[in-house]
């Protein structure tokens, strides 16, 4: 697993277009995870359903113009919470200004993102590799802020069945990826038992995208 010392993990390249910008959110972790409170009040977590029918063991929630949603009639991103007919709870102020600063850190000026999925880990979940590729701009890039128990971030390529990174991802982590790297195959592997003093047993990811 890559797990590098401190201050080479500052901006730890993965694949040309994608890096670790590590301990980029730990300042605004506390007020942050505050602001998902907030939001799960208003659209709590739940776990979706995929178009196979499985349940996901990871449960989420969206904040911004757009949410992402899955059920048996697709993954799509859809204006309105499906379970309470209104509108996704608008995004925090602070979400977006994280998410364009570290997109500018990893060389990708101008990223405006108009979706923020939340999700939530519990011990034993996880997220088998994927592309995301949902999005019509797919000229823009993902950026992905860890908070809580950490977990090991696996790193694909452009096809399954390649090699695949296991990185470290701690409290506070930010992954950018975009340009070349932006349909690279990604996912979270199982989360192990831990204790974080923020979140309990928790892990929670805010992946930021520009999706309409």
């Amino acid at each position: 697993m890559l797990d590098l010392f401190p201050d080479d993990r500052k901006a730890l390249p993965l694949d040309p277009g994608a890096c670790l910008l590590g301990g980029l959110a730990l300042p605004f972790a506390p007020a942050l995870l505050e602001d998902i409170r907030q939001i799960a009040a208003q659209a709590p977590f739940r776990h979706l359903e995929t178009p196979g029918g499985k349940r996901m063991s990871v449960a989420m929630t969206n904040a911004g113009g757009l949410g992402w949603v899955s059920d048996r009639f697709g993954y799509r991103y859809e204006p309105r919470d499906p379970l309470s007919g209104q509108a996704w709870p608008a995004m925090p102020p602070l979400f977006a200004q994280l998410a364009r600063e570290a997109a500018e850190q990893a060389g990708f000026a101008g990223f405006a993102p108009e979706a923020c999925l939340i999700n939530r880990y519990t011990p034993g979940s996880r997220l088998t590799l994927h592309q995301d590729r949902d999005e019509r701009h797919l000229d823009q890039p993902i950026v992905s802020v860890s908070l809580g128990v950490d977990a090991t971030f696996l790193w694909g390529g452009q096809a399954r069945g390649g090699r695949v990174k296991r990185i470290a991802l701690h409290h506070g982590d930010v992954v950018v990826w975009g340009g070349p790297a932006r349909l690279t195959y990604h996912g979270i592997d199982v989360l192990p038992e831990g204790l974080h003093p923020l979140t309990g047993d928790l892990r929670y990811n805010l992946t930021f995208r520009q999706a309409g």
